[in-house]
Parts: structure tokens; sequence; C-alpha cells
């Protein structure tokens, strides 16, 4: 079996996914990545054969997204080129992981895919949401990426076609330990304020990883670190407590280890929004954004015993199976139902 597997790297989490993944996709076959994206900061250790920069999110310095640098890196022609490009035709299974360039050119050729992960569980009414609606929000979650069929990934299983998240095996057969530090990772602000808002509680230490710094740096209450797979489990592994984004591999994993978990979602994102309603049922302490008060929430924050711990109810290869079962099931399209062509890309924009 041929498997085209299209990596979505808008940020660290798909691309960790994938290399746990790829171990067992290859008992099944040959299986060559498309990876799409072009901001993640994690090394991706995969037989990358297609790559593209794809539609990507960026932030600001203060928590949010960068609307301006995400607009001027939206060439449609070149999407539509790209989608064109992409050889979905000559798998067996294109496995899909929320990219729109794949999801495009299964289109333009009557290809079956199967549409994998977080965003996938998004297809089912009844994965939690924010209180407050986001029509455009709700519009990419389920339209950005469309597939043939969905294996869908979340903290609980909200549907039939959900399963629990996949933790990588350093997370799975950790002995997690409390060395008292806090680990940190919140991609979108700047080092400069996430620093600022930490120094000042002076009584805890912070291991804080950065997309900026080269080698570790320490200074106070604060050791600043590059952005490493190995390096921020192990800091997670044994730490007190962790603050992070309402993203969700690295929520999903501090709430295995059974670790104290403050998120602050990336605003104007739908799906952190979402997945931070989720996680308060987890008891999760979510705060919108640093401001001033920061440090109060902090200290409160650390008075709250730690989250529901997380249970898996299925192992990575039971997951695995059931993407490729499903994508065996997928029949093959009519060739009487009608192309996606090059205005109908424009006309989603």
């Amino acid at each position: 079996m041929k498997i085209l597997y299209a990596v979505q790297a808008t940020g660290n989490g798909h691309i960790s996914r994938a290399m746990e993944l790829m171990p067992f996709l290859k008992q099944y076959g040959e299986v060559d990545i498309f990876l799409s994206g072009s901001n993640s900061h994690l090394q991706a250790d995969l037989p990358i054969k297609f790559r593209s920069n794809g539609l990507s999110l960026f932030y600001g310095n203060t928590g949010g997204l960068d609307y301006w640098r995400m607009w001027k890196e939206l060439h449609l022609k070149r999407i539509f080129r790209e989608a064109q490009a992409l050889p979905v035709e000559k798998y067996d299974l294109v496995i899909n992981d929320f990219d729109s360039i794949t999801s495009l050119s299964c289109k333009l050729k009557k290809v079956k895919s199967v549409g994998f992960g977080h965003q996938a569980s998004f297809q089912s009414a009844y994965t939690p949401r924010d209180d407050k609606k986001d029509i455009a929000g709700e519009i990419i979650l389920k339209h950005y990426a469309t597939s043939s069929a969905y294996i869908g990934l979340h903290f609980a299983s909200y549907d039939d076609f959900i399963y629990p998240p996949v933790i990588k095996s350093e997370i799975l057969y950790a002995d997690p330990s409390d060395q008292g530090h806090i680990t940190v990772y919140l991609s979108h602000y700047s080092d400069e304020v996430v620093i600022n808002a930490l120094q000042k509680i002076k009584d805890v230490r912070f291991e804080i990883f950065s997309k900026k710094v080269k080698s570790v740096t320490s200074f106070g209450n604060i050791k600043l670190l590059p952005i490493s797979n190995t390096g921020f489990t192990q800091s997670m592994i044994h730490s007190k407590a962790v603050i992070t984004g309402a993203g969700f591999e690295t929520p999903a994993e501090a709430l295995y280890l059974g670790k104290q978990l403050l998120c602050l979602p990336i605003r104007g994102q739908y799906e952190q929004r979402c997945n931070a309603a989720a996680l308060k049922d987890y008891g999760v302490t979510i705060i919108d954004k640093i401001s001033h008060n920061f440090t109060e929430q902090v200290y409160q924050w650390l008075q709250v015993s730690a989250a529901k711990q997380l249970s898996l109810s299925h192992s990575t290869y039971d997951i695995v199976q059931q993407a490729i079962e499903l994508g065996r099931s997928l029949q093959p399209i009519k060739k009487e139902e009608s192309l996606l062509n090059e205005e109908d890309l424009l006309a989603l924009f």
C-alpha cells in the first residue's frame, strides 16, 4: 500500500503527532509526507517528499493572530497550481491532517481521503464549542480541509468517530516527577512579554521555551530554552505545572501526566476557544490574555489542585488501524460527479 500523509505545519503539534504515527503507518506500506505550512519551529524527522508554504497562521507579540502577514502570505493561484501538481491519484490511501491543498487536490482529481486529527473532530456537532458563536470559525473548521470520511482526535470521545489524543511514547512511558519548575510555551506572545510577566513571580522557577534563542539562557527565576521536542518533553515530565496556549497536543500531554495546567487561548482563533471550553470540563484554568493582573492570576492558579487526569481508551496502534480500515472502505468517486475548478476555489475566499 502507498500512503500519502499530508501534515499541516502550522504549529508544532501536527508534526509531533506525525512522527509518533509513522512507525505504525509504515506497517501498512510505503509512506510519503506532504508538509504544508511555514511556521512550525519543530524539526520534522519525517520522510518528506512534497513541501509547500501552504496556508499558515502567524502570530503577533501579544497573544493574537497577525492578520496582515497572513493576508500577504495568501497566494490563491499558487495554491491551485500546487493542488493540481500534487499526485494524490498515485496513492492507495490519502490521510489528511487539516491541509487545504491536499483537500483541494483530492476534489480536483476525484480521490477519496481520510481527514485525520484534532480538527476532524469538529465535523461533529457534539464536540464542545465556545459559548460565543463564530460563523467564520465554524466554516473554517468544517470546510478548510474537507475529506471523504474522518477520524477525529479530542480530549474525550464526543462522537463515534472521535478517538483520544495520540500521546507520544516519551510521555506514555514517562515516570513523572515534580522538580518545582513550571514549563511555559506561549508561541503567540513575544519572549519579552512572557518574561516581563513571569519574572515578577520570584518564588517560582519558570522554564520558558522560545522561538528565538539558540542556547539556554538563565537570569533570576527564568530559564529560556530553545524549542526542541526532547527538551520540552523532559521539562514537562518533571514540571510542577504547565502554562501554554489552548491548542491540543500539549494540553493533552499535560493532562495525561496529571500536571496542573493553565491555558491562554490565541485571541481570534476559534478552535482554541472551543478547546478551552472542553478543557474547563477537566478543571483547567483558562485566562484570556496576559494583562496587568496576570501575576495575581498565576498565584491564584497555583492554589488550585491539578486538573482531572486524561485517560486513553484506545492505543495509537488502534487509532491508526481505524484510519487504515476506514480508508480501505471508501468507494471510488463516480466520474459524473462535478470537479472543483479555479473559480470555485476563489469563491471560497
